[in-house]
């Protein structure tokens, strides 16, 4: 299994190139490659990014892939995708727990659905921390088509797993902290 990292978004509430922010030496983007790279089930990690970040971003050391549809995470996911099932993460997740992506995968591959996404108890989807089968694809292209690029809308219509956030080990609920704000990322570097 793949895990592609989400690296389109343009950070304007962070105020500059959040990604590459450099924290502890490294930017904010290579703590969730880590991450990945710890977690048993992933054989490897994929930047998935718009053309005009691809250049900076291959500077991680990973495979960069352009999603040259730029219509947000739909397109990032969709993109994913052409390289087979993968768990899908944003770049501003600097928390992402190797253990919960091994167990999220298993989880997927056990029950044989085209996605796997944590469920808060209020409703709340984390459709950037799942696992999502290459099956998927026509049903996105459908929605491409029609200009529908809601994730969220789009795993509500499909037969997907729901991992309950609320009956996992609390350490685990760390990996859905994401940082939009420069006090976010102060938070996360104590």
């Amino acid at each position: 299994m793949i895990a592609a990292v989400l690296a389109g978004g343009r950070a304007r509430r962070f105020g500059g190139d959040k990604l590459l922010y450099r924290i502890d030496g490294k930017p904010l983007i290579a703590h969730v490659i880590e991450r990945l790279l710890r977690a048993s089930e992933i054989g490897d990690v994929v930047v998935v990014a718009s053309p005009d970040r691809v250049e900076p971003m291959r500077e991680l050391g990973v495979d960069v892939i352009p999603d040259n549809l730029l219509v947000g995470p739909m397109g990032g996911v969709y993109t994913a995708l052409s390289l087979g099932d993968a768990f899908v993460v944003a770049g501003d997740m600097p928390s992402v727990v190797p253990e919960l992506v091994d167990d999220m995968v298993r989880t997927f591959r056990r029950s044989g659905k085209v996605a796997c996404v944590p469920l808060w108890p209020n409703g709340y989807i984390e459709p950037l921390h799942s696992v999502y089968s290459s099956r998927l694809r026509p049903a996105i292209e459908e929605r491409l088509e029609r200009r529908d690029y809601s994730l969220n809308s789009l795993i509500r219509s499909v037969d997907a797993c729901y991992v309950r956030i609320d009956e996992m080990p609390e350490e685990w609920r760390d990996s859905f902290f994401n940082v939009n704000t420069k006090r976010d990322l102060e938070s996360w570097a104590k």
